[in-house]
């Protein structure tokens, strides 16, 4: 486990953390005016490789060759030239800060970092964090690379879990939850969806999914990973035969040999990529992050009533099973492209056609 303390002074700014996997929802935007909760669970932290935030430049300001060695491939609006390797804690587990008035910038309902950092170290001033808590926004307190310094725990330390711990203790992320306005007191107005979790995270494999296709059509497997992927696929890939094959791989669960491409789990501590023990990968890895992973190799973990007969004696439900949401599922629109823009692949211009289409696409219901 570790500490963050500033690098000015070194003064303790968090709780002790463990690192857990970025979430593939990080910089999601999801909606107008919806009320996300807290991005990281209390006592984790996880690491951007990427830069994000300002200062931003636009993409015509760019000098040519500079956007490939910053590992994108493709145009975009603008691109970050902040540090790399921010640090992401839930706010909870931020200690010895201050707001900083002149820097608390939002949108609409709250802190969004717009304006660079936004809280200081309580003991020397020095600007170490952004608190985002904007509406549409997930909650999370962003400490700044350059600002902060990590430092063990004694006698602290996680060794990560193995795969076969992850499967007896994880959790599957449900794709459908409730979802409330800003303005809407806690369970009094709220409206079942697609999980903004699922969304991001499809948007990511799908992008995955596309580059590994080679431009062919693709199949997936019936239920809900069909339910999640095949229409966009259908509406972004050429159709006729012959289809590359989509199937679900991982620990406990063999590859299928005919497969053309596997939807694998990313390991919730370390964010390494699942891979057979022992067999060399055939077949293109796409990876999905654990707990939606594994939702749809077990998407039914908690049935509401028994499959068969009836409710054992002494047993109450007094939990409906979930709604379903009123719309199909759509991909999000920006973790696709954010994950489709930095694969060396995107060059090709079938893929080019796609990022250059991508708010057709959206007008028509596909992300």
């Amino acid at each position: 486990m570790f500490v963050f303390v500033c690098v000015g002074c070194g003064a303790e700014l968090t709780a002790p953390l463990s690192q857990v996997a970025l979430p593939a929802h990080a910089h999601q935007s999801y909606g107008n005016g919806i009320q996300l909760p807290v991005l990281m669970e209390a006592g984790t932290f996880a690491v951007d490789p990427e830069p994000w935030g300002p200062p931003w430049r636009r993409w015509e300001e760019i000098p040519p060759g500079e956007a490939v060695a910053r590992g994108v491939y493709a145009p975009v609006f603008a691109l970050s030239y902040a540090s790399p390797g921010a640090v992401v804690i839930a706010p909870g587990d931020a200690r010895g800060t201050l707001l900083i008035p002149e820097n608390a910038g939002g949108y609409c309902c709250g802190l969004d970092g717009g304006d660079g950092p936004n809280m200081a170290c309580e003991s020397c001033g020095l600007p170490v964090a952004s608190r985002v808590d904007d509406c549409s926004l997930w909650q999370a307190v962003w400490l700044a690379p350059d600002a902060v310094r990590r430092v063990p725990v004694d006698g602290a330390e996680v060794v990560p879990l193995s795969w076969a711990e992850v499967m007896a203790s994880g959790e599957g992320t449900p794709p459908f939850e409730p979802i409330t306005t800003w303005a809407s007191r806690p369970g009094s107005e709220y409206w079942w969806s697609w999980s903004p979790r699922w969304e991001a995270a499809v948007g990511q494999a799908l992008a995955h999914v596309l580059v590994a296709s080679e431009g062919r059509p693709v199949t997936v497997p019936g239920g809900l990973i069909g339910e999640v992927f095949q229409r966009a696929l259908d509406a972004l890939l050429p159709a006729g035969p012959p289809a590359r094959r989509v199937a679900l791989a991982g620990p406990g669960r063999r590859p299928d040999p005919d497969a053309d491409i596997l939807l694998v789990p990313v390991h919730p501590q370390t964010a390494e990529i699942w891979t057979q023990a022992g067999a060399e990968a055939t077949a293109p890895l796409v990876p999905l992050p654990f707990g939606v992973w594994l939702w749809l190799v077990r998407p039914e973990p908690n049935l509401p009533n028994p499959a068969t007969g009836g409710m054992p004696d002494g047993v109450l439900r007094d939990h409906p099973p979930a709604q379903r949401p009123h719309r199909l599922f759509r991909a999000d629109p920006r973790a696709f492209e954010r994950t489709l823009v930095r694969l060396p692949a995107v060059r090709d211009q079938w893929l080019r056609e796609i990022l250059d289409n991508l708010m057709q696409y959206m007008r028509a219901g596909v992300f």
